[in-house]
């Protein structure tokens, strides 16, 4: 729970080819991640600007996750 006592909210910045395509393939396959994990698909997660995760933080992120 986050400090308001909500839940937390995760953002998953993903990298097409190979997170994202694995949350892919388990939403295919009806596998279930809760609804407060955001997953954001990029071309490639070593593209990933440092001022992208601040700014999850600054919008109410209580996590962020970088996958490739």
């Amino acid at each position: 729970m986050s400090q308001n006592g909500d839940k937390l909210q995760i953002i998953a910045f993903c990298c097409h080819y190979c997170a994202y395509a694995a949350a892919d393939l388990a939403g295919g396959m009806r596998l279930k991640y809760p609804p407060s994990i955001k997953v954001i698909e990029l071309p490639c997660s070593g593209k990933i600007n440092p001022v992208q995760v601040l700014k999850a933080f600054e919008q109410g992120a209580d996590g962020v996750m970088v996958a490739g």
